[in-house]
């Protein structure tokens, strides 16, 4: 049934395409954009946009960036450590991370750790909330993260080196070199962080032990223009870091893992008249170990090697009628403790179709379907439009069903795997209203959601855990982003902010899902004269339950987090910078899982020079 529902909507749009009129091809950008549908294909939901000076306040790590500038919550075990996030209300393993275009989610988890993911090596990262798995695949149901290397043909040679040095003996270091020509354009860089990590505890004795950790990146992006409509990429990001989890007791046994991703990839792009073609092969791996007992040279290992096929063909029917087909495969081998040898393979197509009816209106329809060998999936789509009513004022509306697919663990793990799972399967509905006005920017987004079959390990009678598909939940909330910059001859003023509200409720028992808190705020107020530079960043997280029967004597209090952050240009051309950051300015006393204290208030210095 559904595929004769999926096979009607392509004949549906197709015999709308054949009464088009032809009018414009498809130019080749300067800038080529690694993750197109991202940019031509989300114009009715809510995308934010962090820029390059944006990343560079904030530590490497994505937990840091995102927390101080997204809606997004974030529990940590310690600075650090594993960090999950909540994307409107959902759980770690339905927010999707795309690289250059690409899921990159744990195939073993279902997420990412962005403790892990390094932000310096991208050109841009967005924040896509609302449902995604049309385009992005499993997981992107909360909302999409992008990591983008997006590559310049233009007469370019620029060098950054960046030296962090802050308490707790943390030291990070990152290269970066961009060279670039009309023909051939080239991103690259390096970083390396370090840390003890054993901050002491506010308010009690004792320091967080066990907790040092180094990690290690190098990205790499490289594009060649055979000629005026050719183009191929190659991208690369190697990943290898430690870590000692911090231990909550004296007597605790101490802990470390150890985990190596690669991701490979090449993209072949073409322009024929009124086509764009890209071709894409990825390459990704992911493996880990773990100690148990540091003590010990026994350790559980286990990881998964993915190949991944992708072709996109966007055709242009007029200048306002844009058809985008993409085919799909992906085959992941799984090895290790707990699942063993087991591999799956998935194929799919999506069509998306964008129409603009008059310069200030457009819709979008896509829809999607996979063929698996271990699981059914959904027919899912996507519809969404755009107006603009006034210079002042642009609503947009967007609806969706997306999913997420069991992973290795759910399906293979050896004491409790299960293999009749079916795909978390959600409905998505949002409504978002921007306000511009001179300099400022505001944007309101209402929403609801409903999710059904989500997977929870719980216990069997055999004593051992495993997954079943047993939750329905129901979520709505709103969210606001605002931003405002002006200039005053060499004064320079800016404002970010954002704001959540979210409920997401157990249709059971009505309970708000565990670490999921109502309420979020984050702002940012920057300025800048001639050679000196400011910024002060504010971050309020809400009180959140611990346990899912919202026992009051469960919670983890709401806590307000400061950062004062300052430097100084000692060159007309930005070659020598040197700063420095104060975090937790006001020596908060914070934790966002029980018994994992946050640090106090810590300084950071670092050097920046461009040549």
């Amino acid at each position: 049934m559904a595929t004769k529902k999926f096979r009607l909507l392509s004949i549906i749009l197709l015999s709308q395409f054949l009464l088009a009129q032809n009018k414009t091809a498809i130019p080749l950008n300067e800038v080529v954009v690694s993750d197109t549908q991202l940019k031509n294909f989300s114009s009715s939901q809510s995308v934010l946009k962090l820029n390059d000076s944006i990343i560079s306040k904030n530590q490497s790590s994505l937990t840091s960036l995102l927390n101080y500038n997204s809606v997004i919550y974030f529990k940590e075990n310690g600075l650090g450590m594993v960090s999950s996030p909540s994307f409107r209300g959902t759980t770690a393993q339905q927010t999707a991370v795309v690289w250059n275009g690409i899921n990159i989610n744990s195939q073993l988890l279902g997420q990412t750790d962005f403790n892990t993911v390094s932000t310096r090596g991208y050109n841009s990262i967005d924040v896509k909330a609302g449902g995604g798995s049309v385009v992005y695949g499993s997981g992107a149901i909360g909302g999409t993260i992008h990591l983008n290397n997006d590559l310049k043909f233009r007469n370019t040679f620029e060098n950054n080196l960046e030296v962090y040095y802050g308490d707790f003996n943390t030291l990070s270091t990152i290269y970066a070199v961009t060279a670039a020509t009309n023909q051939w354009s080239t991103n690259a860089s390096f970083t390396r962080n370090s840390s003890d990590n054993d901050y002491k505890f506010i308010g009690k004795q004792g320091k967080n032990s066990n907790g040092e950790f180094y990690n290690t990146n190098f990205s790499t992006a490289i594009g060649y223009k055979l000629d005026a409509k050719n183009t191929i990429k190659l991208y690369s990001e190697s990943y290898d870091g430690e870590r000692h989890f911090s231990i909550t007791s004296p007597n605790a046994t101490k802990t470390k893992y150890q985990d190596f991703n690669t991701r490979n990839l090449l993209a072949w792009t073409s322009i024929f008249g009124k086509s764009v073609s890209n071709m894409k092969l990825a390459y990704i791996t992911e493996h880990y170990k773990y100690f148990d007992d540091i003590e010990e040279e026994d350790f559980t290992s286990g990881g998964v090697k993915s190949f991944i096929a992708k072709y996109d063909f966007v055709y242009a029917f007029s200048s306002k009628i844009n058809l985008n087909t993409l085919f799909d495969y992906n085959k992941s081998n799984a090895f290790g403790s707990g699942v063993g040898n087991n591999s799956r393979q998935v194929g799919g197509i999506s069509v998306l179709m964008k129409q603009y009816i008059t310069e200030k209106w457009n819709y979008e329809l896509s829809a999607r379907k996979e063929i698996s060998d271990v699981y059914k999936s959904p027919l899912l789509f996507s519809a969404g439009t755009t107006i603009d009513f006034s210079s002042l004022y642009q609503f947009k509306f967007n609806i969706s069903r997306n999913f997420r697919v069991p992973t290795f663990n759910d399906f293979y793990w050896e004491t409790g795997g299960n293999l009749d799972l079916k795909p978390e399967n959600s409905y998505q509905l949002e409504l978002g209203n921007n306000f511009r006005y001179k300099d400022f920017n505001v944007s309101a987004t209402f929403y609801a959601s409903k999710i059904t079959d989500m997977i929870r390990w719980l216990p069997t009678n055999t004593g051992n855990w495993s997954p079943f598909n047993t939750d329905n939940v129901s979520i709505y909330g709103f969210e606001t982003l605002g931003s405002w910059k002006k200039n005053f001859n060499s004064h320079n003023f800016g404002i970010n902010a954002t704001y959540s509200y979210t409920v997401s409720l157990d249709d059971k028992n009505n309970n708000q899902l565990f670490y999921v808190p109502y309420h979020k705020a984050t702002a940012a107020g920057s300025y800048s004269y001639n050679r000196f530079n400011s910024y002060y960043q504010f971050m309020f997280v809400g009180a959140v339950f611990t346990t899912s029967d919202n026992n009051p004597k469960n919670i983890l209090s709401d806590y307000t987090i400061s950062n004062l952050g300052m430097d100084y240009n000692f060159s007309k051309k930005n070659v020598c910078k040197i700063g420095l950051k104060v975090a937790n300015l006001w020596n908060e006393i914070y934790e966002s899982l029980p018994s994992r204290l946050m640090p106090g208030r810590n300084l950071t210095l670092y050097l920046t020079l461009n040549y």
